[in-house]
């Protein structure tokens, strides 16, 4: 008996993922792009070898040469060579990590990401952008330590498993392996509730509600929007902090459940990490994480909201479908890998102890995850000045290095640029909080703005000695607040000067001399015995 029923109908078939897998891809390419696209920018000045933190030092020990940074570990020392290091520290750029290997990775990165945003992926595309992206975040150093580094690569690595071998149309004549779209729930799963453990064991202002009235100011990176998110009235804050509970502590739970219930927790993830997006620069870690909540809908849900062109496409692909050996297999195996390597992930969700962000394995395959487990209450900022005055003291004319995303300038409205991501921007946010010898490449970076080093200076938006170099450096710490909207100077933020984080320094200053020649960044030649033997 002949039927017209649609062949993606939700009535009466079990349901199907054609839709889901596209609408997956397309934005998982999307995540990868922007990420590529800040490697093309950044990556020379971050770890080029005229990096603040270059790569060849990272990946080659020298005997004698001490680690550079909190997370900084000379790898060669710790995990060997050859293939050891490799696969305790998984990069390509042990190969070779020139300055044009590095941008040409970046480069076919980006090319393959826009492939896969225009509806072509298959497993060999998959992979190389999984292994890419991999390289350079193992090689990253401070600059690639957060969790939507390693979320990216275990989402990219579970995508790998929604493909055929070669095939890489948009509708390829294999179904997507329910097994896998089960290993991105599992993955939202944890990514929410992850986030939403740490929160509540972490700080007391997300159980009493009021962590809203501190988040928006005192965010990594606001935009333009946060300043009215902070000034809404503070009942409107405390049911955000209520809605952030439902989305990270109640939603998970129903990503496994049976449509409506699944959709309807598919839809609050979703929106919750548009409210994120809307009030926020957080990189693309909240569209990263959108990508596996698009597991929870099935092509019931995409067929309503689609072009009709575009599910008559699905609906023929799976008219046509063929069964897949391989692909059934290959959902099997990963479907075990992931169980088993989820061990840890599982104890540490259930741990007093829990750790945010972090990885049990070299390849971070199945990862832990958190974020604002301690919330901030005041705004501080780090903000480099030089001058060109004889004596350095606060009667000289200092000229600050206006950040791109940071804020400096108190009448510059904060500028939205997530999905990308302001590495400096974000690190300096890190270092306010902290002192400098936490953050020794401060004093690397004060060297380039010495010399007037344009590859450094890049990382800032403007420089206010397009001349010459400055005579001194120093760097400033400060308190920011929103100034309130509709002020007569017309202002976005209010600042009061806490002190020197950084006390002003000359490119000839021996102690500055002695601590770029202890950590490599300077010439043997050039070195200059230190007078006192006192740090910058």
């Amino acid at each position: 008996m002949q039927t017209d029923e649609p062949v993606l109908s939700a009535k009466k078939l079990p349901p199907t993922y054609w839709l889901t897998r596209f609408v997956l891809l397309r934005l998982l390419g999307f995540v990868y792009a922007a990420a590529f696209l800040v490697l093309i920018n950044q990556v020379l000045p971050l770890i080029g070898s005229h990096g603040l933190l270059p790569v060849g030092p990272f990946l080659a020990w020298e005997h004698g040469l001490p680690p550079v940074g909190k997370f900084l570990l000379h790898v060669q020392q710790y995990f060997g060579s050859g293939a050891v290091a490799f696969l305790r520290c998984p990069s390509l750029f042990w190969l070779g990590h020139s300055d044009g290997a590095l941008l040409a990775a970046a480069w076919l990165g980006f090319v393959l990401s826009c492939a896969v945003v225009a509806g072509y992926a298959n497993v060999p595309m998959l992979v190389a952008l999984w292994l890419l992206y991999m390289s350079f975040v193992h090689v990253g150093q401070e600059w690639y330590g957060y969790g939507w580094e390693i979320q990216l690569l275990e989402t990219g690595f579970l995508a790998v498993f929604l493909c055929p071998l070669l095939d890489a149309r948009p509708f390829p004549r294999c179904e997507p392996p329910r097994l896998v779209i089960g290993l991105f729930r599992w993955l939202i799963f944890r990514i929410m509730l992850g986030a939403g453990l740490i929160k509540i064991r972490g700080d007391s202002c997300w159980r009493d509600f009021t962590a809203l009235y501190y988040h928006f100011e005192t965010q990594p990176l606001p935009n333009a929007l946060s300043r009215w998110f902070h000034f809404l009235p503070r009942i409107l804050l405390r049911a955000g902090v209520l809605f952030n509970h439902m989305a990270e502590l109640v939603a998970p739970w129903f990503v496994f459940w049976p449509r409506l219930a699944r959709h309807i927790a598919g839809v609050v993830i979703v929106a919750f990490q548009f409210t994120l997006i809307l009030s926020g620069s957080l990189s693309f870690l909240n569209w990263i994480t959108i990508v596996p909540a698009l597991a929870c809908f099935d092509d019931s849900f995409w067929k309503k909201i689609l072009p009709r062109a575009l599910v008559r496409r699905a609906e023929r692909a799976a008219a046509e479908a063929q069964p897949s050996c391989p692909m059934y297999i290959s959902g099997w195996a990963i479907t075990v890998l992931v169980v088993t390597l989820s061990v840890q992930p599982v104890l540490n969700l259930c741990s007093s102890n829990q750790k945010m962000n972090a990885s049990f394995e070299p390849f971070e395959l199945v990862n832990t995850y958190g974020a604002f487990g301690s919330m901030g209450r005041e705004r501080y900022n780090v903000v480099f000045e030089g001058t060109d005055a004889a004596t350095p003291d606060d009667d000289a004319d200092w000229k600050a290095y206006p950040y791109k995303g940071l804020p400096v300038d108190l009448s510059r409205r904060p500028p939205q640029v997530a999905p990308y991501q302001l590495h400096l921007d974000w690190q300096m946010w890190f270092a306010a909080m902290n002192s400098p010898q936490d953050y020794p490449w401060t004093l690397h970076l004060v060297w380039k703005l010495l010399h007037n080093d344009p590859v450094a200076l890049g990382l800032f938006a403007g420089n206010p000695f397009p001349q010459h170099p400055p005579h001194y450096v120093r760097a400033v710490w400060y308190r920011y607040r929103f100034a309130v909207p509709g002020n007569k100077e017309g202002h976005w933020w209010e600042r009061d000067k806490l002190g020197l984080w950084l006390r002003p320094l000359a490119a000839d200053d021996p102690d500055l001399r002695q601590f770029l020649a202890q950590y490599g960044w300077l010439p043997a030649g050039e070195i200059t015995p230190a007078s006192g033997g006192n740090q910058p």
